[in-house]
Parts: C-alpha cells; sequence; structure tokens
C-alpha cells in the first residue's frame, strides 16, 4: 500500500513566529516550536470547534479564534521530543474549495503566494481521492483550480 498523498507530496507551509502551520482536504496541522525540555504539565491547549489556546510555561502561545470551524472532540495535541506541540484540528467543511488563508481570523494569514501553493496542494488532493488509482503527487496544476478546481462529478466514467 503506497503512503498517504500529503506524505507523498510533501506539504506547504506558511510560517509564523512560533513555528508553522499547513493544512490537508480534511486536516490543519499546527506545529509549535517550544523550550528543549517542555514537559506535558508545562502545556495548557483548549481545543473548541472555532478556538484554539495554547499556553507554555504559562506564557501564552496562540489564542484567536479560527478561520473556520472543526471538529472540536477531534482536535488533538502531541508534545514531541520535548521540543514541539504538534495540533491536529480537523475541518468540518472538507472540500477542496475550503482552503484556510489564515490560520486565525485575522492572524497568520498565508503570504499570497503560499495562499496560492496550498490552493493547488488541495485541489490535487481532491483529484488524487477522486481517483485513487493514479498518483497526482508530483503533478503541476494550471489553470482553474480556485474553488477546488473544476467539477467532474457529473461527467460519466
Amino acid at each position: 500500500m503506497s503512503a498517504p498523498f500529503e506524505e507523498r507530496s510533501g506539504v506547504v507551509p506558511c510560517a509564523t513566529p512560533w513555528g508553522r502551520w499547513y493544512q490537508t482536504l480534511e486536516e490543519v496541522f499546527i506545529e509549535v516550536r517550544v523550550p528543549a525540555g517542555t514537559r506535558a504539565r508545562d502545556v495548557r491547549c483548549a481545543l473548541r470547534s472555532r478556538h484554539v489556546e495554547l499556553a507554555v510555561g504559562g506564557e501564552e502561545v496562540l489564542q484567536g479564534k479560527l478561520f473556520d470551524s472543526t471538529v472540536a472532540d477531534e482536535g488533538t495535541w502531541t508534545l514531541e521530543d520535548r521540543k514541539l506541540i504538534r495540533i491536529v484540528l480537523t475541518k468540518t467543511n472538507r472540500d477542496a474549495g475550503n482552503c484556510w488563508t489564515s490560520l486565525l481570523e485575522n492572524e497568520y494569514a498565508a503570504d499570497p503566494w503560499v495562499q496560492d501553493q496550498m490552493q493547488r496542494k488541495l485541489t490535487l488532493e481532491r483529484f488524487q481521492r477522486e481517483n485513487p488509482g493514479f498518483d497526482f503527487s508530483g503533478a503541476e496544476i494550471s489553470g482553474n483550480y480556485s474553488k477546488g478546481g473544476p467539477d467532474f462529478s457529473s461527467v460519466e466514467k
């Protein structure tokens, strides 16, 4: 069995002062660098449908209203190697047209080039899902990919 599309094709990250965030059709990933040796008991993380809050060692790192809604009870966070916190949020709207332009409503926006690359990747991921026998991980896309690309659902196979 081959690796999932996002593993073969890489990610399109949006850099932030505390780390980076990126997305797939279904999930949003937040990676926060923390001081080496951080323990789980030093971390306070609250994940709700439209809100995220993260504090490390009593210092607020990230807090605000998310760009779009997520499935609150599916959000998770992990502390990796005692130096990185990874938060995984499940999008409620999982179509290729739902490309988040920023992590929070008014913060951590992707610059136009990164936003363009994110949208292209989500469109290719959608094509991969619709055509599981093909490998789109190295494909280049041009033309109509905004809002998830063209809709081929009515075309007979």
